[in-house]
């Protein structure tokens, strides 16, 4: 693909700065460390300027691209790389709440399995229903709503564990 067949500069930039933030968040909410997500980040872009999907709403922009970065957050866990390799520590500063609980509560969730994260993710911060988080990750509604009802027993009883 060359240059020509990218969309313009300006409608390129102005997808970035609507939805760059959104595909992050999950990104990182998936992948943990801010390396891998910025990773994920440009992948998600890259993948969106070359396609030639067209889409008959803003809405459905903005599904297309939390579904591609589900998907290359799972691709980045089932690759070799990740399996082989121990993550250095990493300053959590830019995504845990301020405080003590903030960091805990961050911290609880990304002990969770990735499958209760993605779906607490969509749930409470990009704000889908059950119904479309299902349509995104290609699950049934009621799969999802049993996710959520797990990953908040899972999520309670790691809070009170650590007395929160």
């Amino acid at each position: 693909m060359n240059q020509q067949d990218l969309p313009p500069e300006d409608a390129r930039e102005a997808v970035v700065r609507r939805y760059g933030a959104m595909v992050y968040r999950l990104a990182r909410s998936q992948v943990r460390r801010r390396c891998d997500a910025e990773d994920i980040f440009q992948e998600v872009f890259l993948r969106y300027f070359r396609a030639e999907e067209e889409f008959s709403s803003e809405e459905h922009r903005r599904a297309w691209l939390l579904r591609v970065t589900a998907n290359c957050a799972k691709k980045y866990w089932a690759s070799a790389w990740v399996r082989h390799t121990v993550p250095l520590e990493e300053d959590m500063e830019d995504v845990a709440a301020p405080g003590e609980e903030g960091r805990a509560l961050w911290e609880a969730v990304q002990a969770l399995p990735g499958k209760y994260r993605a779906v607490l993710h969509l749930f409470y911060y990009e704000d889908l229903s059950a119904e479309e988080i299902g349509r995104l990750l290609g699950e049934k509604s009621a799969t999802v709503r049993t996710r959520l009802t797990r990953a908040r027993r899972l999520l309670k009883q790691r809070l009170e564990e650590d007395g929160l």
